[in-house]
């Protein structure tokens, strides 16, 4: 079932990063699938496609931390890999223990928020993304 559940891992990927790009809550996706992304032609030439991994920033007046909290369906979380969609903040979690200059540097900012995109509905994916960006206005 591997090559299924990759199809649909990819599908919804694409949907959520075409979704969160055209948000104005949103200041940066980076998904190299996109057509606008850094690095998609060399992406294109060596993949099939973008694969499941997201990593966004949100726009000013936005609070990550009520993000996190507002998700319903999504977990947070550091594990990946699964079926299940997982987001991750990866300055506090998976890269913590690298230098804040360091982070700073290679572009893994404190608003940065990683998602791994499962296999779930793709229109329940979207509305609890969309609900956690309305709850982290501030």
């Amino acid at each position: 079932t591997l090559g299924v559940r990759m199809d649909r891992h990819t599908a919804n990927a694409e949907r959520i990063a075409a979704f969160l790009r055209d948000l104005p809550a949103v200041r940066k996706v980076y998904y190299p699938g996109l057509p606008d992304a850094q690095g998609h032609a060399i992406q294109a030439r060596q993949a099939k496609n973008g694969g499941a991994m997201i990593s966004f920033a949100l726009a000013e007046g936005h609070d990550i931390g009520a993000f996190f909290r507002s998700l319903r369906l999504i977990a947070l979380a550091e594990s990946l890999g699964g079926v299940e969609s997982l987001v991750c903040h990866p300055a506090s979690m998976t890269h913590a223990s690298i230098p804040y200059e360091v982070r700073q540097r290679v572009g893994i900012t404190d608003g940065l928020i990683r998602l791994s995109v499962g296999i779930e509905d793709i229109d329940d994916l979207l509305a609890d993304l969309a609900q956690a960006i309305e709850e982290s206005e501030v």
